[in-house]
């Protein structure tokens, strides 16, 4: 008797605590190196672990082609990146998605100068529009789509060059360039940085889609299931993790979404479309 009650004892906290047998290795696209993963989602790694009952390790890509190779070859089980790399991943990895990161404010814009001679997108016809960082979906892609949408055509309409936003807003205020395009987050801080120089949006695209959670395909659906349950029901205390660091403040008053279809991100497939490129392979890679 004193033997099986010990047994029973034993096997009832075994059920009670869960193993965390499972190890989930989680990339990001767009941070290079572990120090910069660690101090992003070092917090997040801890409390994704504590939501899902696994073990989450972070795992550092040197960029978009090599969080590809990764997933492809099993060295990483979760990746989180952007709505433009996204698409192409899906194309090249076909990933199961785990959840949406909400980017409150995201869309791209299309700046000019408030005193200069581009007064509507109709101006912009045979003038010279910058783009900033190559794929990016708020510095490229997107201001390409939003002049796209209202009915200009890229090096057909105005002439387009991707230029680093710094040095593309001193070509504007120098009269070389007519407009730039970018995010919300940049002309904020372009404005901190030129404060004598007063810049006027005149064309706002939609809000962009979300940066999403992606697993391996080949991950066993409950792992993948388990973590979407997570993000689902733990959000609040995942988010908060996520916060703490500095370049994740762009989630700052954001959701995650568990309900998110690949559909979504047609729109970011017109945007590959618009300048020319198809979704096999990272621009600028």
């Amino acid at each position: 008797m004193f033997r099986t009650l010990i047994g029973a004892t034993a096997l009832a906290t075994a059920v009670a605590v869960p193993a965390m047998a499972e190890t989930l290795r989680f990339g990001v696209t767009d941070l290079e190196g572990m120090e910069a993963l660690q101090q992003e989602f070092g917090a997040f790694e801890t409390a994704l672990e504590a939501a899902t009952g696994h073990e989450i390790e972070l795992f550092a890509v040197s960029s978009r082609t090599s969080a590809v190779e990764a997933i492809n070859q099993g060295q990483v089980e979760l990746i989180l990146t952007g709505p433009a790399e996204y698409v192409v991943i899906k194309e090249l990895s076909a990933p199961v998605i785990v959840a949406g990161w909400q980017r409150p404010n995201y869309f791209a814009q299309i700046v000019t100068l408030s005193d200069g001679p581009v007064k509507s997108v109709e101006d912009l016809r045979g003038k010279k529009v910058t783009f900033g960082s190559i794929g990016s979906t708020s510095q490229h892609l997107g201001p390409a789509q939003v002049l796209a949408d209202l009915g200009l055509k890229l090096d057909t309409d105005y002439s387009g060059e991707v230029i680093s936003r710094n040095v593309a807003v001193e070509a504007l205020i120098r009269g070389d360039v007519q407009a730039v395009g970018m995010g919300e987050s940049h002309l904020k801080s372009i404005r901190e940085a030129f404060p004598e120089v007063a810049f006027t949006v005149i064309a706002r695209g939609r809000d962009l889609p979300n940066d999403i959670l992606v697993a391996r395909k080949d991950l066993a659906p409950e792992l993948v299931e388990s973590v979407r349950k997570a993000f689902a029901e733990q959000g609040e205390a995942l988010m908060a993790a996520v916060l703490q660091g500095d370049d994740n403040k762009k989630y700052e008053g954001g959701f995650f979404f568990t309900d998110i279809n690949d559909s979504d991100y047609d729109y970011v497939r017109a945007m590959y479309a618009t300048i020319g490129v198809d979704t096999k392979s990272f621009v600028g890679e």
